[in-house]
């Protein structure tokens, strides 16, 4: 009955205008997150950041996975609680020493069989509390964690500037000759422990902690990349495209992939009482970032000693040449991946330290240790930090000296003229090829034309697609110019 006393009332006994309002803060609420997304989105369309509205894209989808995991928690409660296990098995790998700090009313089913069930009704539902904050601990631990990387690598926008002030040219005139050791890049690397691999490994991973990033790293790696891939002298705002490549990785980071949920459920396995996880499972992401960075660190040294064995004499400044045999298995992405797993499991500690401090108490079976709590809390905070400020703009700016340039050295702009002058010049090699399709293409015209009212208009010249149509100037159109009079002329080539 509705009054009984320590009976919870069901919606057959809950009042009609109880039930309406906690409905309707329930919308509420919903709309005006959606609406503050949808604000969001027209704040980075207006600002064409075409990487960011894929990463919050990116954000509503994994939003959404987490919602449909907890629905299906919510309709499977029962079914899950009918699963009945022996009691011996039931007893086992529990994540507090002794099984009494808490019960569940135990399934009929079960319970006439003398058995326990699988997960109760009551845990199914405080599961549900561990998947919500989850989803906020991973939103906010990637934000913030790219947030302290954008405030780090803010100082390199006065770096950029600076490549084009006659200082920076007559420092690097290609018209000096210097020895390497001689050039500030070499002054920070050659050093007497950087040919032997047993002392390069403790020198670069004491090195990230200070100064990780210099400006002579900077301006060397630069020109190496420019060098690489572009003429030289050419005023490539390098800085603006470690951005854009960091704004396509974040929506990366975003995701959840397979993988990292199998690792998830095996930091769950292992919560078991006499594991004693909080003393190694914390340190996991730390020791993957610490590794990380010293090969990040490890991988600037290594050019340098690359491009001093070549030759000792440069001119203006040292050459470093971008290749993936400088990373793990030739591959510069794997470093994307592992920080996407750092980021993920450090944020799931910290979200299942949050619930189990909020559904069972600080002192609770699962903290029951004072170290217990120092180690997972200390770990999170460092590993986040550390991320963040120190590895994040390492990645960002090592990640680019691979042997091939990434999508994002063009911008959105470019790369929409490239695509209309791509659509204009295939329409008029078909045009050519086939002559029929033009006087079909004339007769289409002339059909719109006077259903709309207006006299039309043609243009005899094929130099239609010699342009490229951008919206605003762009600094990277300059390097558009030789793919596209290569494309024209292996278009007169096939036309003749």
């Amino acid at each position: 009955m509705a009054g009984d006393e320590g009976t919870a009332n069901t919606l057959e006994a809950t009042p009609t205008w109880a039930v309406a309002t906690v409905v309707f803060v329930l919308i509420v609420i919903s709309i005006i997150i959606e609406y503050l997304l949808h604000l969001l989105h027209k704040y980075f369309h207006r600002l064409k950041r075409k990487s960011l509205i894929q990463a919050l894209d990116k954000i509503k989808s994994e939003l959404m996975l987490l919602g449909f995991i907890s629905l299906l928690l919510t309709v499977g409660q029962k079914p899950i609680a009918n699963i009945c296990i022996p009691k011996s098995v039931g007893e086992s790998f529990l994540p507090c020493k002794s099984s009494t700090f808490g019960h569940a009313v135990e399934e009929t089913k079960c319970s006439d069989q003398g058995k326990v069930s699988l997960m109760s009704r009551e845990g199914a539902y405080e599961l549900q509390y561990l998947i919500f904050v989850l989803a906020m601990f991973h939103v906010s631990s990637c934000v913030l964690t790219f947030a302290l990387g954008m405030a780090k690598m803010k100082r390199w926008e006065s770096w950029e500037a600076e490549t084009r002030t006659l200082e920076y040219q007559f420092s690097y005139d290609p018209r000096r000759f210097q020895l390497t050791y001689q050039t500030s890049f070499g002054k920070r690397h050659l050093k007497c422990w950087s040919d032997n691999r047993l002392l390069r490994w403790p020198a670069s991973f004491v090195r990230q902690f200070f100064n990780s990033v210099s400006k002579s790293d900077y301006f060397t790696l630069r020109h190496g990349f420019i060098m690489a891939h572009f003429a030289e002298g050419s005023h490539f705002n390098f800085q603006k495209y470690i951005r854009r490549n960091l704004e396509k990785d974040f929506g990366v980071v975003m995701g959840i992939s397979w993988w990292i949920w199998l690792f998830s459920v095996f930091v769950i396995f292992f919560n078991a009482h006499g594991f004693y996880n909080y003393l190694w499972v914390p340190f996991i992401p730390l020791v993957m970032l610490l590794l990380v960075g010293t090969k990040l660190q490890g991988i600037i040294t290594k050019m340098c000693l690359d491009s001093h064995d070549k030759s000792h004499v440069v001119r203006g400044t040292l050459l470093v040449k971008p290749s993936n045999h400088f990373f793990w298995f030739n591959w510069p992405q794997l470093l994307l991946h592992l920080l996407h797993f750092i980021l993920f499991q450090n944020s799931f500690q910290l979200a299942f330290f949050t619930w189990t401090w909020y559904k069972f108490g600080l002192r609770s079976c699962f903290h029951h240790e004072t170290e217990d709590i120092v180690i997972r809390l200390g770990m999170g905070v460092i590993v986040q930090i550390l991320c963040g400020y120190v590895t994040l703009p390492l990645y960002a700016l090592v990640t680019q000296m691979g042997t091939s340039m990434r999508k994002a050295v063009f911008t959105d702009n470019v790369v929409k003229g490239l695509k209309k002058w791509r659509a204009k010049a295939r329409k008029n090699l078909a045009l050519r090829n086939h002559p029929h399709l033009a006087q079909l293409s004339l007769d289409a015209s002339l059909e719109t034309s006077v259903s709309l009212g207006t006299s039309p208009s043609f243009s005899v010249h094929d130099a239609s697609f010699s342009t490229v149509d951008f919206d605003r100037p762009s600094d990277d159109a300059e390097y558009v110019a030789l793919e596209i009079r290569e494309a024209q002329k292996a278009q007169e080539e096939t036309s003749t």
